[in-house]
Order: structure tokens, then sequence, then C-alpha cells
């Protein structure tokens, strides 16, 4: 189900037609990890690969063409590997592999958002798609976003997902492959029509009005089924992919594309692999707890297998309907079947994590804000980071916080959102919005029941009967020596 929507936060999403589509084709990077706190497995090297010809080929409208050094076509005609083969072959290598939601966005300031009507706002969305807009308006955006970010972290990062072989789709294919991301195309061999719009690149308008609001819009927002419903099964391929990774991460816009059960599909298959599930619904976790029978089940499912939740106080409450946000995120602990962490963000005032026998808090940096697109994406990849690094609560907190601020320091997301050098300037500044008051509200009577941790920069004796203050100086000092290998690394990439 799909919503219209105008939002200081979210702008509306326009999906375009384009014609040609042959052949998928996907960069691999190199996957070199920087990290050895994993000790993954070998695996075997050979991959049983079909003829990229015949029918297939031409049921593509025209004849198979040779892969660029670098790329891999995925799909129709590419390696294909055996289902048996996927277990053998999984060295645990990948930090972090998106699901879906992968798009192109384009910014364009616009006289006025789109009319509120269907009708209009459908031909509103074909004029804009016309023609395609200068290049210099285009941007990543997206699962791309937390990939990004990941990657300028130092983590081995995947994304899986559709894109088309338009101009839309190779652009977008060259942003994830600059950044050192593999991508892995969720395709089928099915015989694809040129001139169908369903399977082209999700093309995002992000439309500014002169006040400053943003609208969204999309395809999506005139069909009633996924954009690529015809997607119905994981290929080995992306079975691999998860098999290979540490997390997968998916959100709420992913059923925008893919359909509850192929979504499902792939966190059963996580869970059965020992791939931990981080799931931030968005805004669209409202949308479906009340939407079809399919997507209910679904996010139900979801709610239970993660490892780790992401979502924002009002989002905690729209889901619990329970307006504390501590208490909100317990009650969703409880519910979770692998749940470790409940991570509520808080914008301005900060976030908190929540396990089963602790709480963390930190409050945010100070910043002034340009563009909150992208914050909530980048913050994600800062919690996979201390995730999977098993750094202290409070240092995840405290450098998702700071990833999430730089970003809001520029504008728009994709190639935009923060790099760990803007992330650690940030931590050197010292700058908390430290609210006293606000945290003793929020903690209120917890303070007994379990135990708890507060990001704080003045610190007198350190630990009390009721909270440990843990200071902000020794945090950014700890995470500075974590994040060297990857300062190091970013001072010669970007």
């Amino acid at each position: 189900m799909h919503r219209f929507a105008i939002s200081p936060k979210r702008p509306l999403l326009f999906h375009v037609t384009l014609s040609e589509n042959p052949p998928l084709r996907i960069p691999i990077p190199p996957t070199t990890s920087l990290h050895a706190r994993w000790h993954p497995r070998c695996a075997p090297s050979s991959l049983s690969c079909r003829d990229g010809g015949g029918a297939g080929a031409a049921a593509a409208g025209g004849l198979r063409r040779s892969a660029p050094p670098g790329f891999a076509t995925a799909g129709r005609g590419g390696c294909r590997l055996s289902d048996g083969k996927v277990r053998g072959m999984a060295a645990r290598d990948v930090d972090v592999a998106t699901l879906g939601n992968l798009c192109v966005d384009i910014v364009l300031n616009v006289p006025a958002l789109p009319p509120p009507s269907k009708e209009e706002r459908k031909a509103y969305m074909e004029e804009l798609s016309a023609s395609p807009p200068d290049k210099r308006y285009w941007e990543a955006g997206g699962n791309c976003n937390t990939a990004i970010a990941a990657a300028r972290l130092g983590l081995n990062c995947t994304a899986i997902g559709h894109v088309g072989d338009e101009i839309y789709g190779k652009f977008l294919i060259d942003v994830l492959h600059d950044e050192g991301i593999r991508m892995v195309g969720m395709n089928e061999d099915v015989d694809l029509n040129n001139s169908s719009a369903s399977y082209e690149t999700l093309l995002c308008w992000v439309l500014v009005d002169p006040l400053q609001r943003h609208g969204f819009c999309s395809r999506a927002d005139f069909k009633k089924e996924p954009a690529f419903s015809w997607l119905n099964e994981l290929s080995a391929e992306v079975k691999l992919a998860i098999t290979q990774s540490k997390i997968l991460f998916c959100n709420g816009y992913g059923f925008d594309e893919l359909s509850p059960d192929l979504i499902t599909s792939a966190l059963d298959y996580s869970a059965e692999v020992g791939t931990s599930i981080f799931f931030d619904p968005g805004p669209r976790g409202k949308i479906l707890s009340k939407g079809t029978p399919e997507e209910q089940k679904a996010l139900r499912k979801i709610l239970q297998m993660s490892d780790v939740l992401l979502l924002t106080s009002d989002e905690a409450e729209s889901l619990t309907g329970i307006n504390d946000p501590i208490l909100a995120g317990q009650e969703l602990l409880k519910q979770g079947v692998r749940m470790k962490w409940v991570v509520i963000k808080m914008g301005a005032r900060g976030s908190i994590i929540i396990t089963g026998s602790s709480i963390s808090c930190a409050p945010a940096f100070k910043v002034n804000v340009v563009d909150t697109v992208g914050c909530g994406d980048s913050f994600v990849a800062a919690i996979a980071y201390g995730f999977i690094h098993n750094i202290p609560l409070v240092n995840t907190l405290a450098l998702a916080n700071a990833v999430g601020a730089a970003t809001a320091m520029g504008c728009g997301a994709g190639r935009n959102v923060a790099k760990l050098d803007q992330a650690i300037e940030l931590m050197k500044a010292s700058n908390l919005n430290e609210d006293d008051e606000f945290w003793k509200l929020v903690l209120g009577e917890k303070l007994d029941s379990c135990e708890i941790s507060v990001l704080s920069e003045m610190v007198i004796n350190g630990k009390s009967a009721q909270e440990n203050r843990v200071p902000l100086r020794k945090v950014v000092s700890e995470l500075l020596s974590e994040l060297e290998p990857a300062r190091l690394k970013s001072s010669v990439t970007f």
C-alpha cells in the first residue's frame, strides 16, 4: 500500500520509464576487509557458468554483449551458482549487505509541490519524466545511503537489489563501484519487454518548493503491487551474498519494491545461515501495520526475527501504543525471538540502545542542520559498525550520532553522506546537546530496573548509584583508536 505525503524530512518519489533494457552488468570491486575480528572460512573459487547467449539474449532485445572488466552479468545469462554450492563458498567477509530499496534521487526545485489528486499527480510525474534531467541533479538514494556511509566507516558492503541497464541504472552502479560497494542483482530468467517500466531503475523525484518543503513521488504511488512484483524467489547468487554477510539490512521502503513473501524469505534464509538481521521500519512501519494481510504478517515476522531494530520514538509508539520510548523499546525487545538491541532515534535529543539488561543513552551533537535526508540511513551504518566490532554501546551511539549529525550538515544524501573525518571532527569538538532534565524524564523510574549508562561531557565521580556517566573524552579516545584503519583508508580514497 502506498501513500502520498508531503514532509519536511522525506520528499515524494516519481519513477520514469525508459526504453532500453539489455542485460544488467554488475561491478565487483575488491572485497578485502580491514578488520580481522571475524575469521572467514576459505571459499572455493570455481563457479559454474551458463552460455551468455541464446533465447534469453534475444528476448532481451539483441545479442548478448561481453561484460567489461570489473563487471559480471547477473541473471539473464550470467554466472550461475547451484544452491548446493552456496554454503561451501560462504566466507563471511562482507560486513553489511542491504536488501532492495536502490534508487536514483533527482533533486529539483519546483514552483509548487505535486497536487493532491492522483490523476493530476500522475500527469505531473509524466511531465517531469518526459526527458532525463541534467545529471548534476542525480544522486544515489535509498539503501545506497546506508551502504555508502558504512563503506566510509571502513566496512565491506554489498548492495542486493534490482537496477535496470538504462542510464540511471548505469549511474547507480558507477556510484556504488566508486565507493567500493559490490552490487548483486536480484534478477530472474524472464523474458523482459524493453518497453516495460517494471524492469527499470527506480527514479525518485525529490521536489523542493520555494518554502523549502519537500515532496517525494514514485511510480509505486500508482500501483497496488510492489514495483518489482515479478521477482518471486531468491537466486543462488543472492543467497550467497546473504551467507557471506555478517549483517543483512532492510527497511520499510523495501516493501515498495519487493513482495512481502520475498522479503521474509530473505530474512528466513539469513536466520538459517546465521546472518544478523537489522530492520528499520521507518514511516512505512505504520502503513504496513494497517496494510494487506500479507504486509501485516510480514511486519510481525520481521519484528520477531530481527537482531537489531532501529526506529524513531514516534515509530516505536505507533507499533506498540506506548508513548514512553524506553518502555516501547522494551516491549519490542520482548516480542523479538532473536532481538538483541532496540535502537531508538530521538533526533536532536540523541539516541538510546535498549538490551535485555541495560539502557544506554547518548545526547546528540550540536550542529547547524542543512538537510535531514539521509541522516537516519547514515546512523544505521554506524550502529552496524558498533555491532560488528563489539564496541561499548555508549561508544556505538556516540559514533552513530556523529555520523548522522555530519550528514545533516550537508545537502542531500548518496555521495553527500558523512565522511569519516567529518564525524571525527564533530566528536573531537565535544559539543553535546546535553539536557539533564530531559534524560531524567526519559529514564524516570527505570533507574533501579537495569544498568544505565549516559554519555556526558562533564562527569563528576563517574558512576553514581543510579547510572554510569561515561565521559565523552574517554569515548572519543577509544573510537579514534578503533577507527584509525578506516581513517587512513579514507584519507587515500577521498
